[in-house]
């Protein structure tokens, strides 16, 4: 009993009558570090396999020949002589109706742990932004090839410039599928991952981008579809944030104004986007997140998106009068971890892959490492700031004019003269303190200063003392009282 590939399970035996192998084939995939029930029984009468609740695969038994199945080596869990070892997790493992225990037996052998907390149960956090964990046989690795992000730990977001005129488009059906073919079907229906959008429901998305631009007006990103929907993400003339939502149902589209903030001043600015049914959240950069609802009139499915656009729209067929107007200049600026539910076009163009063949670039797309970087301390508000300083109503000194530079000048000259004054007066007083206390701790005798010439302790007073020899003559004479 084993696993044979990716998405196989096979159960093989031979009682004499030569090997019979069941096989049971998952339509997904079973390495997804996910627990998987497997149910293997063989009796006189037939043979079967069940893979968690997969259809029952049966093998009947010959009606003539051998039946009995007769062992005598010992049970083998995990791997066998010659075989590739089985690396995961096993637990709850029966035969005959008794349980085994393996926690005990894993403690004696080598290579084997008890327990089922592998690498990612301790480390799996450090996969960030939607990153997923892969077991390793030595350690542990993070798959990002479902998000925007690249790097060892799916934190380094992938950006580009866009010059004016450049634009990206990513399809959402592989390249040589025909129109009638998308049309005819919901994408939700189809099971060829190449010509379907990733988990898409056409009842909710997610987008989320991060960019930086000083032009407006501009379009940032548009999603046309086959049946005239359209999602756009827009820079007005005036600097604000415009979304909109043409689903069908009402004539005009439903529009979002962030009316509030410039977002053409060269900042990096962070965009997500969220939509379930008619709710949509909003969230800009760090600021809280704000609720909107879809008109009751509104439809709200997403019909049979087709492409997306970064930059410029490109699209054959009517389009929105405003997003014409806002589409002729084109965008200039950074694009920066662009991901529309678990697609994410940028990276897709500078990190090629399968999904490379989706997109087509018109212009030079250079990689820029120019997005916004999370926010980890939520901002100050300007009552509690105290470095905020109000414009209209602070007495700012000089009234905004700028101070002359031959103030500036003078004031660097004065200061340099004063500290080389200090500098010179300090070294001065060092040298008169070294030079006052340069004897200090010495006594000179009148016998050392006679040492250094005399042979003798005698001599060396009479050098120094003339007055001495005086006293020895006087010594040697006799008196007679």
């Amino acid at each position: 009993l084993g696993v044979s590939a990716a998405t196989e399970v096979s159960f093989s035996f031979d009682v004499g009558n030569g090997p019979v192998e069941i096989v049971v084939r998952s339509p997904s995939q079973l390495n997804d570090d996910q627990w998987h029930r497997v149910n293997a029984e063989r009796n006189v009468k037939q043979a079967s396999l069940q893979v968690d609740q997969l259809p029952l695969e049966v093998r009947k038994a010959p009606t003539e020949g051998h039946t009995r199945l007769e062992l005598y080596s010992q049970l083998y869990v995990g791997a066998a002589g010659g075989q590739r070892g089985f690396l995961g997790c096993i637990r709850s493992l029966r035969m005959n109706g008794v349980t085994l225990d393996l926690e005990e037996r894993a403690k004696v052998t080598p290579g084997v742990k008890p327990g089922c907390s592998g690498h990612c149960t301790s480390y799996g956090m450090y996969c960030a932004n939607g990153g997923k964990c892969v077991e390793k046989y030595n350690g542990y690795s993070c798959d990002c090839s479902k998000t925007a992000y690249d790097g060892p730990f799916c934190i380094k977001d992938v950006g580009a410039f866009f010059e004016e005129g450049m634009w990206l488009r990513y399809n959402f059906h592989s390249p040589g599928t025909s129109m009638k073919d998308l049309v005819s079907r919901t994408l939700l229906s189809s099971t060829d991952p190449e010509t379907t959008v990733p988990d898409l429901n056409l009842n909710k998305e997610e987008l989320s981008f991060s960019f930086s631009t000083t032009k407006s007006p501009c379009v940032l990103l548009y999603i046309s579809s086959y049946t005239q929907d359209y999602m756009a993400v827009l820079v007005k003339p005036s600097g604000n944030l415009q979304i909109r939502y043409s689903l069908g149902g009402t004539r005009e589209p439903y529009n979002i104004d962030v009316d509030h903030r410039n977002m053409a001043n060269g900042q990096p600015h962070t965009v997500n986007i969220t939509r379930n049914e008619r709710d949509i959240v909003l969230q800009l950069d760090h600021y809280p997140p704000t609720s909107y609802s879809l008109p009751t009139a509104s439809d709200i499915q997403f019909n049979s998106p087709k492409a997306l656009f970064l930059g410029k729209v490109i699209e054959i067929g009517k389009i929105d009068q405003d997003i014409y107007k806002y589409n002729t200049p084109g965008f200039t600026g950074c694009l920066s971890r662009v991901q529309f539910n678990q697609i994410a076009p940028l990276k897709a163009a500078l990190r090629p892959t399968n999904a490379s063949s989706h997109v087509h670039i018109q212009g030079e797309l250079v990689e820029s490492n120019c997005g916004a970087s999370p926010l980890t301390i939520p901002p100050m508000s300007a009552a509690t700031d105290p470095w905020h300083l109000d414009s209209a109503s602070a007495d700012f000194p000089y009234n905004g004019q700028a101070i002359g530079d031959g103030v500036n000048r003078n004031s660097a000259i004065i200061g340099g003269v004063i500290a080389v004054v200090i500098f010179t007066i300090l070294c001065t007083l060092v040298f008169l303190i070294r030079y006052m206390f340069r004897h200090k701790g010495t006594y000179h005798t009148n016998e050392a200063k006679g040492a250094e010439s005399a042979e003798s302790a005698d001599a060396a007073i009479m050098n120094n003392d003339p007055n001495f020899t005086e006293t020895i003559d006087e010594s040697k004479k006799e008196w007679l009282i």
